[in-house]
């Protein structure tokens, strides 16, 4: 993260003696990216995080992926995934995926194990519900239309806390996801023009001090999947500082940037991963030249697959369609996409769209996973072929 923070109690210098009451030492840790040349923070546990007292293989249920062929846009529609008990963790059900990029979508109505990502970061999108992260860094309280950042190996779990289950849209990355290089300053202060800042960001604001022994976690490695067995409950830290901690950040505190004329998606960008883009479309004024069309115009990344997850409200280029609240649209690379027959018209004259979605780029061609297959709509790719022109 981009700013500085200290949670709990903290010594005055780093890497010096730290006493518990009983006069013992804690237990620091830096955690660090990038070889320690990147963001940091150190934490101090009560007891050692290096002590494990048993290693097995963990085999979590089994997906596989398959080519986007024949190629053509896709939709989804998440809530006929809709089943029994899950958690946020090994209830995810994977709708695509690359090298660089892994989207899921759970309904979680139960608590998550202790689990670590140790192949990347992880972007929460908390479509409906209410669940509480906690972490060895703290408890991070999530709400509808909350993004949740967990840095790469921070142990968690993910609780649901409302009467419903948690709707949550998961993006496991390769490698470390965070703000657009272009909003910061060199010294990672968000600059003037962007369309969010360090007072829309939440992270943990006190330790989360839990007691235990002989605690199961779930470890997903590069090379698969472990069960750890610690000595002590991983959630023993009674004070932490740096930049490298779990934060939330709400779609509507994200400040869109309009134009008089139709802006590209760049605007939209929240955030930025390993050859991906994370973006939100939010309510909005819209363009105000007096001969502006509001809606997009036929458009071609010719360098990537465009997906778009929709969560709230009415969206105009696709009216007619069948997209829907949960609705995913994959438009791929090679594929020329744009309005709905009969979107352009319509959107002339209107100055504001009351729309909902996330949108995530991804630079390497998504592959389609079972979960997808089973809840698509066959005949979304036609629907640009109907009778009728603007």
């Amino acid at each position: 993260m981009p700013y500085y923070r200290s949670v709990g109690e903290v010594p005055r210098k780093r890497h010096t003696q730290f006493r518990q009451p009983d006069g013992s030492l804690y237990a620091e840790e830096l955690m660090g990216q990038e070889g320690f040349s990147s963001d940091s923070s150190l934490l101090y546990h009560r007891h050692l995080p290096t002590a494990i007292l048993a290693a097995e293989e963990f085999t979590r249920p089994a997906w596989t992926r398959v080519p986007n062929l024949p190629l053509k846009p896709r939709h989804l529609r998440t809530h006929k995934l809709d089943g029994g008990p899950a958690d946020a963790v090994l209830g995810r059900q994977y709708l695509l995926a690359n090298d660089d990029v892994r989207i899921a979508y759970v309904v979680a109505d139960q608590p998550s194990p202790l689990y670590r990502n140790a192949t990347g970061d992880e972007c929460l999108y908390v479509e409906a519900g209410t669940a509480r992260i906690e972490s060895t860094f703290g408890v991070l309280d999530a709400v509808a239309g909350d993004y949740v950042i967990i840095p790469t190996s921070v142990i968690h779990r993910i609780v649901p806390t409302g009467d419903s289950p948690v709707r949550l849209l998961t993006v496991e990355a390769t490698g470390h996801i965070g703000p657009p290089k272009r909003y910061l300053s060199v010294r990672g202060q968000f600059l003037e023009h962007s369309p969010y800042c360090e007072r829309d960001v939440r992270g943990p604001d006190e330790p989360l001090l839990v007691d235990g022994s002989e605690v199961e976690v779930l470890v997903q490695h590069r090379r698969g999947w472990t069960r750890y067995v610690y000595a002590h409950h991983p959630f023993d830290v009674v004070g932490w500082d740096g930049h490298l901690y779990p934060w939330a950040f709400s779609i509507h505190d994200f400040e869109p940037i309009t134009g008089r004329v139709h802006q590209p998606p760049p605007v939209h960008q929240t955030f930025q991963g390993p050859n991906f883009v994370i973006c939100s479309f939010v309510p909005r004024k819209v363009d105000y030249h007096p001969l502006a069309i509001p809606v997009p115009y036929n458009h071609h990344n010719v360098d990537s697959d465009e997906m778009l997850f929709y969560t709230g409200g009415n969206y105009e280029a696709r009216r007619g369609s069948g997209i829907e609240q949960g609705s995913i649209s994959l438009h791929p690379a090679g594929f020329t996409h744009g309005p709905q027959p009969g979107a352009v018209q319509r959107s002339i004259g209107v100055d504001y769209f009351d729309e909902l979605a996330v949108m995530v780029d991804t630079f390497r061609p998504l592959d389609l996973c079972e979960s997808a297959l089973s809840c698509e709509d066959p005949g979304y790719a036609w629907t640009w072929a109907r009778t009728g022109t603007d």
